[in-house]
């Protein structure tokens, strides 16, 4: 048969599995509980960090006595696993991710850690908690470290009672792996009630990212359970299933995109206008900025393009490269108008203050170019960009002249609790007052993205906001570039045309 070895995450220990382990040993399995070392010491000599708790999951390996191995991580358990995994790979048949992130070489779990608040205090050393343990959280915290769904108000009682504070260190110290464990099988349990779901992994692996190939190796299989982010306690029966189909090698396969056809980032813009190229000299790069300038003898409005994201940092070609931008850009010059394109820092949930700051340095440089009106300047958003209009639609400037966005988030999706909390566009329209809004809405939008929509689109028609709508029925998300049909060709042209007049009146 089969041995797990089962780590828990944050503030939980071996307890946490008791109903799972009952049914894994009744079909036969082997079942060891990983009580992670925990103690409140806090000499440094004796500090409990990553390294300590890879070390108790590698005791817990070489102990077990069947052959075919599978180690299951849950949420920051996942870094103990990968820590042995990599020293241990030819011992291990398979690594489980239990609604677990996917931490790399050098990461640290705080990193991943969705509580805003606690993930800022355990990354400021001068924070540190003096003892060296962060406390377990009280009984109405647990929603903030994921989602509660499924759990009973019993359940939510033991959770909270067992709970033990975590060691500081075993969030802060980097996880390092030598690439071994890449060679090793691998499940995915994705807990939907936290937003991410096996549609959402085939959408990420559908963009052609390279990062994300990875996903769809035949050797990676994934399940779906409808609970939230502890299904030990909320499906004990449906997880120890579900963990004997995965250590069977059962799951569901992703399907990688065609090897004949390009990933979505790099397609060419559907309103792109390659018949009538602009010259070199009419491109201008400017920092995170680039511009496309018409020929004109007075200063002209701008509209300048923001891209979507999280985008990793390592992505060959960035964003400001992409066909998509590259062609918003010169389709808004073809008009009469500087076209122009911010590239930020938008690499994670994290980064949306870093990349808030990069379009506000973006912006100024536009405005005090001077082929630019800087009195006439309308923002376009994309995507996950949508949550950048939040500064701009609570307090818009006067020379703001329109705010559009196309396919937008606009407003943290399930899943999403380490979006800082300031970036909140359905919040944030109250003050929009009478900036011209500009939204052009996929009808094939995936659901999650869609409640944002329309979260938005109530609280500004509740708080009259000048909000225009356009709709593109049969559009998909990044509809300028999958969808090369008249429906949105149409759309785009009555949208710019929109955004254009208000820039001009």
């Amino acid at each position: 048969m089969t041995a797990f070895v089962l780590v828990s995450g944050h503030f939980t220990g071996g307890w946490i599995w008791r109903e799972v382990s009952a049914r894994l040993r009744a079909a036969g399995a082997e079942v060891h509980e990983a009580n992670l070392t925990n103690n409140g010491d806090a000499r440094p000599e004796s500090r409990v960090g990553l390294e300590t708790h890879i070390e108790d999951v590698l005791r817990l390996i070489d102990a077990a006595a069947d052959p075919e191995l599978v180690l299951v991580g849950h949420e920051y358990g996942i870094h103990p696993v990968l820590g042995a995994a990599d020293r241990r790979a030819d011992r291990l048949t398979r690594i489980v991710y239990l609604d677990a992130g996917l931490p790399q070489d050098g990461d640290r779990a705080a990193q991943l850690i969705p509580d805003q608040t606690v993930r800022e205090l355990l990354l400021d050393p001068a924070r540190t908690p003096a003892d060296g343990l962060l406390p377990a959280p009280g009984r109405g915290e647990w929603h903030r470290w994921g989602s509660i769904a499924g759990l009973s108000a019993e359940a939510l009682d033991r959770l909270t009672g067992l709970a033990a504070p975590q060691p500081v260190a075993t969030l802060t110290e980097p996880l390092r792996l030598s690439g071994a464990v890449a060679a090793v099988p691998t499940s995915g349990i994705l807990c939907t009630a936290g937003g991410t779901s096996i549609a959402t992994i085939e959408a990420i692996v559908g963009s052609g990212m390279p990062q994300f190939r990875f996903l769809a190796d035949p050797r990676v299989g994934f399940f779906d359970l409808d609970t939230g982010h502890w299904p030990m306690l909320s499906r004990p029966d449906e997880l120890a299933d579900v963990l004997l189909r995965a250590a069977a090698g059962e799951g569901h396969r992703i399907a990688p995109p065609p090897a004949t056809e390009m990933p979505a980032f790099v397609r060419p813009h559907i309103l792109d206008t390659p018949e009538h190229p602009l010259p070199d000299s009419a491109h201008e790069r400017i920092g995170n900025l680039d511009l496309y300038l018409p020929e004109a003898e007075t200063p002209l409005p701008a509209v300048l393009f923001v891209h979507g994201g999280p985008v990793p940092a390592d992505l060959d070609p960035t964003p400001r490269d992409w066909p998509m931008y590259v062609g918003y850009g010169r389709y808004a010059a073809s008009l009469g108008v500087v076209g122009a394109t911010a590239e930020h820092r938008l690499h994670d949930l994290y980064s949306y203050p870093q990349a808030a700051e990069d379009l506000a340095a973006a912006v100024e440089a536009l405005r005090a170019h001077p082929r630019v009106d800087g009195d006439r300047i309308a923002i376009w958003f994309f995507s996950g960009g949508g949550l950048l209009t939040t500064d701009w639609l609570a307090a818009p400037p006067s020379w703001l002249r329109c705010l559009a966005a196309s396919y937008p988030i606009l407003a943290p999706m399930p899943g999403w609790e380490a979006v800082d909390r300031r970036f909140r566009p359905a919040e944030a329209v109250a003050g929009a007052g009478r900036l011209p809004i500009v939204l052009t809405r996929a009808g094939l939008e995936a659901a999650a993205v869609a409640a944002t929509v329309e979260q938005f689109v109530a609280a500004a028609q509740e708080h009259k906001a000048e909000l225009e709508l356009i709709d593109v029925p049969n559009g998909h998300h990044g509809f300028e570039v999958v969808d090369h049909i008249d429906e949105v060709r149409d759309a785009l042209t009555r949208a710019s045309a929109s955004v254009l007049r208000h820039l001009r009146g």
